[in-house]
């Protein structure tokens, strides 16, 4: 075994800190710091050491951390950590592409390229991409309650893993053995009586493999949130808000439609708003007070109304979580083991009834080369009331602009399954230590859509009094249409799509020759694996007859890997460590180094680096050419916002902040993406109850697979507009009208870098008769996040809000910042954790114009054109009331501070989705644990 260096005794100080918080006597855990630290694998290594001897960053999340921050799920706590960035995925976004699923995204490069591993191994991917590209594992899929550790190494380790691990590896290891029974029961609702929540789990666990040479656990949980609409904050400030009149806003703001603006310019309206020909304005039909809940409507004579009436802030879930794991001796340096896991997880989330006349996007066809359908003003698919429609007073065929309010709200339900098999053999022989196993690990996901339009019958039913539907009654008189026309008009949507794993690995290591700083470590090993993609649209997308526009992902790859690591200590106080692996794919092969060294010159002062090399494989979603979907996102119209400044002729605040649909098509040509990263820090005890770490860190991604941006491609000459144009002098200039969608192909782009600093420090307090205090403080400063399109065309996106198409609108923070502070006293322990997010500027990338505006046209939310920062802290409590039976209970933002209203994100009604604490308010758990 390796010798224990002095930087590994002045980490494990740090590392020793860093438990702080755990609910045991002071004196236990004095005890628990003097043992001997256990050599064990690391993340970002196959050779066995301690977790001190690394030149990697690693930081260990240990189960009772997470159990004193109150976070109810592994996702829940990961997403605080401040090296999580853009691109993650929190379970409110119930509207994004991956609905029913929650993901972690180190330094903002996007859940693609963050490598999550079960046990040190992988799992199959959640079997839809983010925005129809970014392959990801779902968080949701872990038991809690099994959770021993998390290790989270923060640079890149593709010379051990392979691929997607760019930005970092989160390893989440359960617990191997144990010994008895353990019941826990979580409840909580928020100060509004809302928002329940339940949970409850049991582990049991028998044998132990040094006196019975076997352990079986089993860990079992099941847990139910339920659903929170955002008009269940109405009097929450801004909080779920759509319309933000009241604020000082436009009315034409992102949640708000119905209203009037113009020539051919209108949102779905309630009641049904139809074109006068005589002028080509639109009037809105009668009955609005009866179906809008916003007061105040329209003054130009509108329906308005906001998405509040109708959408959820957080879906209802319900789950069930079982984890198994069986470990048998076969002799003194041999056993096998097995692992099974089984999730299940249901998610609905309601969203607003279907509008007839938006534009989708399909694959193309001889009868539709582009796959465009565009029901508001595309020929042969313009909604069109028939001139003997019952509600047309004007004699002729009059377009119309419709919500389907009878029809209601659609709601999306998200039913995911997910399975893993484990089955190894570990052991010691001939001097080398050896982990083998076979993996098999599915996601199964069925999605289902209710109440989406079937627009073929839609538009037949209002414009041609051939059809056996005609009259669609809308509005106040939908009362009249029978119940034969919805059940034709009426659809419900569903897809069932699947992901596959399965893996073969061997891993094998041993020390060599004595150096003179101590042995050198050797570990080599293989894996062969296949993966498999099967996500078939939703029923109706295919040529554009639902409401829904088309989103599917196919292919499958094998991969060889085979990798090397050493560890030399060349002299006592430096060890200098190696890696390469090589992986093979289909059409490409790729080589990936690793190189890190630690110099201790005091034993309680070290310096760390690491150099690394590493690639993500373009995925089924990217590379097949049967992958297409369309996401839209906000960006500025160039041609009806020119400078962020609406046009002359009809251009309004609307234009200047758009949903644009952007259509994106796998590209078979696609390269995988590299990376270069380091890191240099060190780590210091400057005394023996502090200690502290500072890294320096770079990243950059080349090649990097991304559509073309939202503001790049809503300047193509080739994107479909309205026909509603600009009118400058009485003259219609052409190809102006509202923005609807465009491509966005996939392509190798130039390169993203970006780079920071990480500051971690430990203070712990000895106060005798009254117990241990413990301060921790996490800080993560990004400097520079720049993603280049081409040569000339550079974004920089480090404190501002974009970018949206890769970030869902939630911003690059430039500072993100966690402080502990925990107190044991006996058997009382109580922990408060602060979390801090730093303003962001509110444009799309540094020296944009500023991309929300007031309706005097200053700049929004505020004169700075700034996002305020957010501040939130949560407190626990844990006290042992016997040996067996301990009692808890939490309160998340026990200050009750409400998250900044944010208007451009499309991620949370009016409030940045990453702030989600501060748009449900104060919350409050409690529950109970007993051992048997």
């Amino acid at each position: 075994m390796f010798r224990k260096t002095a930087m590994a005794h002045a980490v494990s100080l740090a590392i020793a800190s860093a438990a702080f918080s755990v609910a045991v006597p002071a004196m236990a855990q004095d005890a628990a710091a003097a043992a001997p630290i256990q050599r064990v694998e690391i993340t970002g290594s196959s050779i066995k050491r301690a977790t001190a001897e690394t030149a990697s960053p690693v930081q260990v999340i240990t189960a009772q951390d997470m159990a004193k921050s109150g976070k109810g799920t592994v996702a829940e706590y990961l997403q605080t950590l401040t090296a999580d960035g853009a691109g993650s995925l929190p379970t409110g976004f119930g509207n994004g592409f991956a609905a029913g699923s929650t993901a972690i995204s180190l330094r903002g490069l996007g859940a693609t390229s963050t490598l999550v591993l079960l046990n040190g191994r992988r799992m199959a991917p959640f079997a839809r991409a983010d925005d129809g590209q970014k392959s990801f594992t779902d968080l949701s899929t872990i038991p809690m309650e099994a959770v021993e550790r998390i290790e989270v190494l923060k640079d890149g380790a593709s010379s051990t893993y392979g691929a997607d691990a760019i930005a970092g590896v989160v390893n989440i290891i359960l617990r191997k053995d144990f010994t008895g029974l353990i019941a826990k029961g979580t409840l909580g609702e928020s100060k509004y009586k809302d928002g329940e929540m339940a949970k409850g789990s049991l582990t049991w666990g028998k044998g132990t493999l040094d006196t019975d040479g076997y352990n079986v656990l089993v860990n079992a949980e099941y847990y139910t949130n339920n659903e929170l609409k955002n008009k269940d904050r109405a009097n929450r400030a801004w909080i779920g808000h759509g319309d933000l009149r009241p604020y000082g806003y436009a009315m034409d703001t992102q949640f708000a439609s119905g209203y009037l603006a113009g020539s051919n310019n209108t949102g779905a309206s309630p009641t049904g708003s139809i074109r006068n020909p005589a002028n080509n304005t639109y009037v809105s039909l009668p009955g609005c007070s009866a179906l809008s809940k916003t007061a105040n409507s329209d003054p130009q004579g509108g329906c308005l109304w906001h998405h509040d009436q109708f959408r959820s802030m957080q879906p209802q879930v319900d789950g069930f979580n079982l984890y198994t794991r069986a470990t048998k001796k076969l002799g003194e340096d041999l056993q096998v083991y097995g692992e099974l896991g089984y999730s299940k997880r249901d998610t609905s989330f309601t969203l607003v009834p279907g509008e007839i006349t938006r534009t989708y996007a399909g694959p193309p066809s001889a009868g539709n080369p582009t796959g465009v359908t565009n029901w508001g003003s595309g020929a042969g698919t313009t909604m069109m009331l028939a001139a003997n429609h019952p509600q047309n007073p004007y004699g002729v065929p009059v377009r119309v602009r419709y919500s389907a309010f009878d029809v209601g709200p659609s709601e999306r339900s998200v039913n995911n399954e997910f399975n893993r098999i484990v089955v190894g053999m570990k052991g010691a022989a001939m001097g080398w230590d050896f982990d083998t196993s076979y993996v098999h690990s599915e996601s199964k996901l069925d999605l289902m859509y209710s109440n989406m339009l079937n627009l073929r019958v839609v538009k037949d039913a209002l414009g041609n009094s051939a059809s056996p539907y005609f009259p669609y009654y809308i509005g106040e008189q939908a009362g009249k249409n029978p119940a034969s026309l919805y059940a034709a008009m009426v659809r419900t949507a569903t897809s069932h799509s699947t992901t596959q794993l399965d893996i073969v690995d061997f891993k094998a290591s041993r020390e060599l020759f004595q150096l003179p700083g101590g042995a050198m470590g050797l570990a080599v090993g293989g894996e062969h694996r296949r993966e498999k993609l099967d996500n078939p649209s939703l029923s109706g997308t295919e040529d554009g007859s639902i409401n829904s526009s088309y989103v599917a992902a196919k292919g499958q790859e094998k991969i060889s890997a085979v990798f090397l690591e050493v560890a030399a200590p060349v002299l006592k106080s430096v060890e200098l460590s190696a890696a390469l692996r090589y992986d093979k794919y289909t059409n490409f092969s790729s080589s990936t180094p690793k190189f890190g060294a630690k110099w201790t010159p005091l034993k309680t002062f070290a310096l760390r680096g690491t150099y690394s090399e590493g690639f993500r494989a373009p995925g089924a979603a990217e590379a097949s050419a049967s992958s297409r979907s369309t996401g839209t996102a906000t960006t500025r119209d160039p041609i009806r916002c020119p400078g962020g400044t609406p046009a002359a002729g009809g251009g309004s605040a609307t234009d200047c902040s758009v949903s644009l649909a952007a259509v994106k098509v796998g590209n078979p040509n696609l390269k995988p993406e590299t990376s270069k990263g380091m890191t240099l820090g060190m780590v210091w005890d400057p005394l023996n109850d502090t200690s502290l770490s500072v890294d320096l860190w770079k990243i950059k991604r080349s090649d990097e697979i991304n559509p073309l941006p939202y503001n790049e491609a809503a300047a193509l000459p080739t994107a479909v507009r309205a026909d509603n144009n600009l009118v400058v002098g009485g003259v219609a200039i052409p190809n102006t009208g509202t923005l609807l969608i465009s491509n966005a192909p996939y392509r190798n782009s130039s390169f993203t870098e970006i780079k920071g600093v990480d500051l971690d420090i430990k203070q712990k307090f000895r106060l005798g008769d009254f117990g241990r205090a413990n301060l921790g403080l996490t800080w993560t400063y990004i400097d520079s996040w720049i993603r280049a399109e081409s040569a000339a065309v550079k974004y920089q996106y480090a404190g501002t809000h974009g970018n949206c198409d890769t970030s869902n609108c939630a911003g690059t923070p430039k500072q993100k910042i966690s402080f502990v502070a925990g107190w044991d006293w006996q058997d009382l322990n109580l922990t408060a954790t602060t979390n801090y997010r730093s303003k962001m500027k509110n444009v799309q990338y540094e020296g944009d114009v500023c991309a929300s505006k007031f309706a005097n046209g200053t700049p929004a939310p505020n004169a700075e054109c700034t996002l305020a920062s957010f501040t939130s802290t949560d407190l626990s409590v844990r006290y042992n009331v016997s040996k067996n039976f301990q009692l808890f209970g939490s309160i998340n933002n026990v200050f009750d501070k409400i998250a900044p209203l944010d208007p451009l994100t499309y991620g949370g009604m009016s409030y940045n989705p990453m702030d989600a604490s501060g748009a449900i308010g104060r919350y409050f758990k409690a529950g109970a644990r007993y051992q048997f």
